[in-house]
């Protein structure tokens, strides 16, 4: 805590994140109902002591539940980004997210497709284990921009638990391009978002 009523984030490797899982460490889950959740939201937003940001990225879950809502009505976002796997079921939680950002005027980012093919580390042959390529025609179909696709990589798993992200290898890493790809097209979209929003819109990205 930071002061009074006052929340300080966790620092490491020029982030700043908080989490419900910092507040609440160990296997007791946390059960809490709309309000409660619209709560949180509002308190991460304005009780952490978040200082100056390049970005302010909010990770949400699946679906179109009580905590997108809340994040809409509660501050002006730069956009969204919708995130799916090339499976048909998650890429049917995808397009119902896209139509409430749209219903709730809500710029679309754009569509990426996580855990889009994996590559063999012993022949280096790419394997399509959910298929590939169904979030790319979701961003057609919905004239969404494709932000691009994010490799299924073991090596990422090992570094998150690891402390260690593997970004931090830098952009030339196998395991870390499809990642700084993705990032690239992510910040020229935001950029072309901001350049065509009115002078008076202050957002949160």
């Amino acid at each position: 805590m930071v002061g009074e009523n006052r929340i300080e984030p966790i620092q490491a490797f020029g982030l700043k994140v908080i989490s419900v899982g910092f507040l609440n460490p160990g296997d007791k889950p946390i059960i809490w109902r709309g309000p409660m959740l619209h709560q949180i939201v509002r308190q991460f937003l304005g009780l952490v002591e978040w200082g100056r940001l390049d970005y302010l990225i909010v990770d949400l879950p699946p679906g179109t539940g009580d905590i997108a809502l809340s994040l809409v009505q509660t501050v002006p976002l730069t956009g969204a980004i919708v995130v799916s796997t090339p499976s048909d079921v998650s890429l049917q939680d995808a397009r119902k997210a896209i139509e409430m950002f749209r219903q709730m005027k809500v710029d679309v980012v754009g569509v990426v497709e996580n855990m889009s093919y994996f590559v063999c580390p012993h022949c280096s042959h790419e394997v399509d284990i959910f298929s590939r390529g169904g979030a790319e025609k979701m961003a057609a179909q919905f004239s969404a921009p494709f932000l691009g696709s994010i490799e299924l990589d073991p090596e990422v798993r090992k570094s998150g638990d690891g402390g260690k992200p593997v970004v931090l290898e830098g952009e030339h890493s196998a395991h870390a391009k499809s990642i700084f790809a993705f990032a690239r097209n992510v910040v020229a979209r935001v950029d072309e978002i901001k350049a065509n929003a009115p002078a008076s819109v202050i957002s949160i990205q």
